[in-house]
């Protein structure tokens, strides 16, 4: 048995008596109790006192000796568990002691029901419905295992029906959501995944949802849409509109809908309104105005906004040298993956794949973002979404070095106060501009968008 199986199970246990999962500090307990660390190396790891690890980890030793059947002690926890039976079907491991089975998936780190077993063998006796001819294969999955619990915790146990996921383009947003569908498979009875890169109206859409729960639609779209939400009642359904960007007006502030997609807002809104068990989850780079709340505890909807990943692994296998370099080259490129995958193709085509070598290219100004072609490309069809007051406030923005604040941005601009204001909240919502909290409330350009501004949009 090894420490990621006893980490499952625990955790299924933990939350199926406890309805939370484990902590990090129980977590980081269990894999250290396992390589036989002392306590004290345990605290310093998880830079916490000796005391504190040892009565948590007494708790946590007594709570699977009484659920085990077996007297766990941290002297006797390798043997313990070495000793435990293990059988495994296709789509589930027991763990048996005595007359108990305990089960756990790899799921289980992710899906959040104390009846998570019941559920997975329900939705297999009913017929499931997928269509996921659309979504992406996953061929690298980074460091987003926290975003993944969030999710599952949002769907699973607050029952959220709304979510959006949010972000600059390249920052994983489409592979997070395709890894949670692939983690929870058997948890839905419907999953449709459906690209609004080339938007179709709503009727259109509804229509597809219905053909792939086998139905046919009604004459109507008020008939269509009860049909929908009859689903949406009757069915654990999971409903994955990507890209939903494109359905706003181009060339005007964030999150206004085009005139046919107007429906759109009335769908998501009555997402949120009506009673059902289903789930719909937005992927998008500028967020909707149903999305915003003042409080979110009262309304079925959470926003997820993704930054970028610190994490060098991103760079493996991409043919590129001097591995030491490789945390420069991430900062500079906001830790977003694909900003990092051109430079990369970049790096190898002029450098010979000498990270060092670009780095210092033109160090003696000060290192700066190279904006690659298809970066350009890219930025092109993004700065020509923007409104004619946000793109007065990136131009603006660009020749300044530093962050700055409100009161002298206003001031090199011939804006009228509302434009101002709302120019500057709608690039935050495209999660161009940053805003940061210091002793004053300071603004500031996406590095990488501010270089592309700075070079190709002056006139």
């Amino acid at each position: 048995m090894t420490v990621t199986e006893i980490l499952q199970l625990a955790d299924q246990l933990v939350f199926a008596k406890r309805g939370k999962h484990l902590d990090d500090l129980q977590e980081s307990i269990i894999k250290g109790v396992w390589e036989d660390q002392t306590y004290q190396e345990i605290a310093d790891e998880c830079n916490r006192s000796e005391s504190r690890v040892r009565n948590v980890a007494a708790q946590l030793l007594q709570f699977l000796s009484k659920e085990l059947g077996e007297d766990i002690e941290k002297d006797n926890f390798r043997s313990v568990f070495k000793r435990l039976h293990l059988s495994s079907s296709q789509n589930q491991n027991i763990c048996q002691k005595g007359n108990h089975n305990f089960h756990y998936s790899p799921q289980i780190l992710y899906n959040s029901k104390p009846n998570n077993q019941e559920n997975i063998t329900n939705n297999k006796s009913k017929s499931p419905h997928y269509d996921l001819t659309l979504a992406p294969q996953i061929i690298n999955f980074y460091a987003r295992e926290s975003e993944l619990k969030t999710l599952s915790h949002w769907i699973f146990n607050q029952n959220t029906r709304l979510i959006s996921i949010l972000g600059l383009s390249g920052f994983g947003k489409t592979t997070l959501v395709k890894k949670f569908v692939d983690i929870n498979l058997q948890q839905f009875e419907v999953i449709i995944w459906k690209s609004l890169k080339f938007p179709k109206s709503l009727e259109l859409l509804i229509n597809d949802l219905l053909n792939v729960c086998q139905q046919e639609s009604k004459a109507t779209i008020d008939e269509q849409f009860k049909q929908l939400f009859s689903i949406l009642a009757e069915k654990k359904c999971l409903i994955i509109l990507d890209d939903v960007q494109n359905i706003f007006i181009p060339g005007q502030f964030y999150g206004q809908y085009q005139t046919e997609y107007q429906d759109y807002q009335n769908f998501l809104t009555m997402i949120t309104e009506v009673e059902h068990q289903s789930h719909v989850i937005l992927i998008s780079q500028e967020q909707c105005p149903e999305m915003e709340c003042l409080d979110e505890e009262l309304y079925p909807i959470k926003c997820l906004e993704l930054s970028g990943l610190s994490d060098v692994n991103i760079l493996k296998n991409t043919g590129l040298n001097d591995e030491d370099s490789w945390s420069n080259l991430i900062d500079l490129y906001e830790w977003n993956p694909m900003y990092l995958k051109d430079v990369a193709i970049l790096i190898k085509d002029i450098f010979d794949g000498n990270v060092a070598e670009f780095l210092a290219e033109n160090s003696s100004t000060g290192i700066l973002p190279v904006v690659t072609n298809k970066m350009r490309s890219r930025f092109n069809q993004l700065f020509n979404r923007l409104s004619l007051i946000e793109q007065q406030l990136v131009l603006e923005l660009s020749k300044i070095d530093q962050p700055v604040s409100r009161e002298n941005l206003r001031e090199s601009l011939d804006l009228s106060s509302m434009d101002f204001i709302n120019g500057l909240q709608s690039l935050q919502h495209r999660y161009l501009v940053k805003k940061i909290k210091a002793e004053t409330i300071l603004f500031d350009l996406s590095p990488v968008f501010k270089e592309y501004v700075k070079n190709c949009c002056q006139e």
